[in-house]
């Protein structure tokens, strides 16, 4: 088929480009052309490159007619941040498209109530990022159910492989993090370091959306859960990497009032977002419906980042 995918430089299309192109499908890739892949590979040699700036084309209207022209069997949307795109994509492709595919994320559930979270559960979501995803999700899938729209959301957790530093055991992103376990030093972490992570491979996010297109008829008006097959809390996340680097766990606890004057604003903002999420879902449905199977745990998609963080000289240890 023919696939357009809006946003196949990123994180995940790395990986998905080169899956489309080698299961046969005709690839246009959508991009502002700002960025590389993240992994090299053949398949991109093969690959149409269309650049246009979504912000500033949505702005005028005309974003979703000239991905209409583009003339997609498929379309996979890595990048539907807003409602209102959401709505601009579904009124010009109604009736043109065989399957629409957007990239949503766990965070749509808000604090977990009971763990792990399924797809069925009520949203409760917070922050604008959440709130914005579940309203994008609401609305494909009423689309979907309601007017025959062929939508499928994917909801990933926290993504994470080689070139980018994925989310730490402090909850946050500063690569430091990573050093100070690696020399056996004291880390403090908020509360009792109880709280949960749930980390993705790149790659399964990928499969999922390989997946969703070969089981289009058990997809079609579903959203589904795609991360590794269990969440990490704080400690046992800090506690694994000691560990690995052959360190013994020296972990020290504040509260959350004390523990945030430690870091920066920054920092605290993104640990609390985390923490107070604490994600924890079920991949059941994907695994019965699309036949999700992830390859990668989260230490396992966490530890091969550290690895090329590693090489890459983005941290020492």
């Amino acid at each position: 088929m023919r696939v357009v995918i809006i946003g196949g430089s990123g994180h995940v299309g790395s990986y998905l480009v080169p899956r489309l192109v080698t299961a046969g499908h005709t690839v246009v890739n959508v991009s502002r052309g700002q960025r590389e892949p993240y992994l090299t590979h053949k398949a991109w040699e093969q690959v149409e490159q269309v650049a246009l700036d979504r912000v500033a084309l949505e702005r005028d209207g005309i974003f979703a007619k000239k991905i209409a022209k583009l003339n997609p069997d498929v379309l996979i949307d890595m990048i539907c941040f807003e409602p209102k795109s959401a709505v601009q994509i579904v009124e010009a492709l109604k009736g043109r498209v065989r399957h629409y595919l957007s990239c949503g994320t766990i965070w749509v559930h808000g604090h977990t109530v009971t763990a792990p979270s399924t797809e069925n559960q009520p949203r409760n979501p917070f922050g604008d990022y959440g709130v914005k995803k579940a309203a994008i999700e609401d609305y494909l899938l009423s689309e979907a159910r309601v007017n025959g729209f062929p939508a499928t959301i994917l909801h990933p957790g926290h993504i994470v492989g080689p070139g980018w530093t994925p989310l730490n055991p402090a909850g946050h992103f500063t690569p430091s993090v990573f050093e100070t376990i690696a020399r056996g030093e004291a880390l403090t972490l908020p509360n009792l370091g109880l709280e949960t992570v749930h980390h993705v491979h790149a790659d399964d996010v990928a499969q999922s959306f390989m997946n969703a297109m070969t089981n289009w008829s058990l997809s079609v008006g579903e959203s589904f859960h795609v991360v590794s097959p269990q969440a990490l809390t704080l400690r046992g996340y800090a506690e694994t990497m000691y560990s690995w680097f052959g360190k013994k766990a020296d972990l020290r606890f504040l509260s959350w009032e004390d523990w945030r004057e430690t870091v920066s604003k920054e920092e605290s903002a993104l640990t609390w977002d985390h923490i107070a999420h604490s994600p924890n879902c079920s991949t059941d449905k994907a695994r019965r419906l699309i036949d999700y199977k992830p390859r990668y745990s989260s230490l396992e998609a966490i530890k091969e980042a550290v690895e090329r963080m590693i090489a890459d000289g983005v941290i020492n240890v």
